[in-house]
């Protein structure tokens, strides 16, 4: 039983959870201060973004259980360390546990609003669609695409959707940046699984073009989604204000190095140019959230 709980636990990635409720949370309070509605009660506020944020958690957490049921052929050879190659979860009880999950998340976006519930389930499908048939995880560049989309462009925007209107020009920008960064960016979990991707047909881009050409491809999509801020200013389409979030291109052509020098992070599963990729993105969100509420 120990090694079972300690297996779940693994399984979910717990590190990779907290990401989610934070930058949720942020941008549900800024879209909430950006509406101008200050007619909800601290209680409403506290008792919508709780669960709000839960439901982003519980959908990371069934695409990783879920992920790494299909991945079962894969981890054995590059991360033989997880619960599934170990033996203390089988594929079938990941993906019960995934399953359990998703139904969870879909079911306590209902409490929210429609239009959150509808975010919800698409970024189950595009999760879903990753791992299952037609498993988009397989085809090179749609495997980046599936990844940005839901993590990004419609992360932020079912964020946005909890207290304001997703389909204003601000969030939309924010999520499309978020997503161009994400495309470029997700190519950093493919490293040390290069070998084991290309064996079981897998096409990354590390494994097709090699780390080099991968890591400029992926320097040019991170630093124009950030570059991108400056004409959408110029366009009126987002604020000044948001134009301290343009130096984050210097984090960007930071794990450009890393992604070249391909350091191993001791303290995580993944790279250094990941765990750098990961926390620029929450650095970004979480940034915008404060700037907005600070400012509109």
């Amino acid at each position: 039983m120990k090694y079972k709980l300690r297996g779940i636990v693994e399984l979910l990635r717990p590190f990779t959870l907290l990401a989610p409720v934070i930058v949720s949370s942020s941008v549900m309070i800024a879209s909430l201060i950006y509406s101008g509605n200050t007619d909800i009660s601290y209680l409403t506020i506290v008792l919508t973004v709780i669960p709000a944020s839960i439901c982003f958690a519980l959908l990371n957490g069934a695409s990783n259980a879920l992920n790494q049921s299909t991945d079962f052929k894969e981890d054995k050879l590059s991360k033989p360390y997880r619960p599934l190659p170990m033996g203390n979860i089988t594929q079938n009880e990941a993906r019960n546990i995934s399953f359990i999950l998703y139904v969870f998340a879909i079911l306590l976006s209902l409490i929210i609003n429609i239009t959150f519930s509808w975010f919800v389930l698409l970024i189950a499908f595009f999760s879903i669609t990753y791992s299952l048939p037609p498993r988009m995880k397989k085809f090179l560049f749609v495997n980046q695409l599936w990844v940005a989309v839901p993590r990004g462009f419609l992360g932020i925007l079912g964020s946005w959707s909890v207290f304001g209107d997703p389909f204003q020009k601000l969030p939309l920008a924010i999520g499309f940046i978020a997503a161009i960064f994400l495309f470029g960016g997700t190519a950093t979990k493919d490293i040390l699984d290069a070998e084991a991707d290309k064996k079981t047909g897998t096409k990354t881009l590390v494994n097709v073009l090699g780390i080099k050409k991968t890591a400029l491809i992926s320097f040019l999509f991170m630093a124009s989604a950030f570059a991108l801020i400056i004409p959408l200013i110029i366009l009126k389409i987002i604020e000044f204000y948001l134009f301290p979030l343009t130096l984050l291109v210097v984090l960007s052509f930071l794990i450009f190095w890393l992604m070249i020098h391909d350091r191993k992070n001791e303290k995580h599963e993944n790279t250094s140019s990941w765990t750098l990729m990961y926390a620029t993105y929450f650095i970004y969100a979480v940034s915008f959230a404060i700037i907005t509420i600070s400012f509109a």
